[in-house]
């Protein structure tokens, strides 16, 4: 009986565990069993692992739950990429060491790796070891190169949309100003998709710098038209022309902190055109809940698509969503960059067409 091992690495998504019960039924139905490793690749240190069986039972009921029923974390020993991904270092050879022994202790025959741009990274340097390793996308960010979608994306747009509007009614009644800071460290997917699909009236994206100025503009020309209220949803890495990315704290380990521009643009706003205006700050709010259906479903083809990697011996791959189609693509084509928006991209135009100023 083959024996393979899964784990969720990184920041926490909906759509994981769908991943992990996806995995699980593939596998089952090839007769092979599936170990879960906690707490991302730390679980893979401790002597004998950190790990629990996954069966059809254990995973039974835990596709609309939110999370990741494994553990994860975005620290430890096998950090491999810091800040925009241009510091990047190696997981040292005593780790790589231990690694195989676990696995090789476990009699795992291959590792599926669920995770972002810096813990497919971390993969491509155990593949690239010896390891067996299958990599799976995950990033509510959706900046990961080579697959159109990554699964949690869909979720954090939906609490984006939900959050505009909520915020809508109380902006409405008071002619306030609302502003509201969103994730996707250096891209800008949340904020454009979230933007447009809440009715913000103005989005501030990494990928075209603003000037506040032109976002007072863009306000005092509402006003005219008899529009007391305005909504500006911003990117935490959206940054001025000239400017540069505004940070919360300076990681010691892991990915730095961005945010804090939120305030700033609030702040910018109010003094240049005397509006009453407040911020509101989603954070981990689009990391939680449940995972919306688009989200159970790709999930769910990308764990199954995993395991097919493994029967067909495709190691140092990764699935990819293209075309509608799940297919694969190696790691280290999704590891090169970062997927940022483009400033002529039809979202954007589209953007535009309604009326939404990107403060340029």
């Amino acid at each position: 009986m083959k024996r393979i091992g899964v784990l969720t690495s990184g920041g926490d998504c909906p759509g994981l565990n769908a991943v992990l019960r996806g995995v699980v039924r593939a596998a089952t139905n090839l007769n092979w069993e599936v170990i879960g490793f906690h707490d991302g690749f730390e679980g893979l240190l401790p002597e004998g692992g950190d790990f629990v069986p996954l069966t059809n039972a254990r995973t039974a009921g835990i596709m609309q739950l939110g999370g990741t029923i494994l553990g994860t974390t975005s620290k430890g020993h096998f950090i491999t990429k810091v800040g925009d991904g241009s510091n990047r270092t190696h997981v040292p050879p005593a780790v790589i060491e231990k690694t195989k022994r676990t696995l090789a202790d476990l009699r795992i025959e291959a590792l599926i790796c669920i995770g972002g741009d810096g813990s497919l990274t971390t993969a491509q340097q155990l593949h690239e070891a010896g390891i067996p390793v299958i990599g799976v996308p995950k990033t509510i960010d959706n900046d990961l190169e080579a697959t159109a979608m990554t699964f949690g994306f869909d979720s954090a747009v939906a609490c984006v949309a939900d959050a505009l509007d909520r915020l809508h009614t109380t902006a409405s009644s008071h002619k306030r100003i609302m502003v509201i800071e969103v994730m996707g460290r250096h891209a800008g997917w949340i904020a454009l998709y979230g933007g447009l699909a809440g009715g913000a009236d103005i989005i501030l994206i990494p990928e075209i710098p603003f000037e506040h100025e032109r976002v007072a503009e863009a306000v005092r020309k509402r006003d005219a038209e008899g529009c007391l209220s305005t909504l500006i949803v911003v990117a935490e890495g959206a940054g001025e022309k000239g400017g540069r990315e505004h940070f919360r704290a300076t990681a010691t380990e892991g990915e730095y902190q961005l945010g804090g521009i939120g305030n700033i643009v609030s702040n910018e706003v109010a003094r240049r055109t005397g509006k009453d205006t407040r911020t509101c700050v989603l954070g981990h709010l689009q990391r939680g809940g449940d995972p919306t259906t688009l989200d159970r479903i790709l999930g769910t083809r990308f764990g199954v698509r995993a395991v097919e990697l493994i029967a067909e011996g495709k190691f140092g791959d990764m699935v990819s969503y293209q075309n509608y189609e799940v297919s694969s693509v190696p790691i280290a084509a999704a590891v090169h960059r970062i997927k940022l928006v483009s400033p002529d991209s039809q979202m954007v135009q589209t953007c535009r067409a309604v009326g939404i100023s990107f403060g340029d």
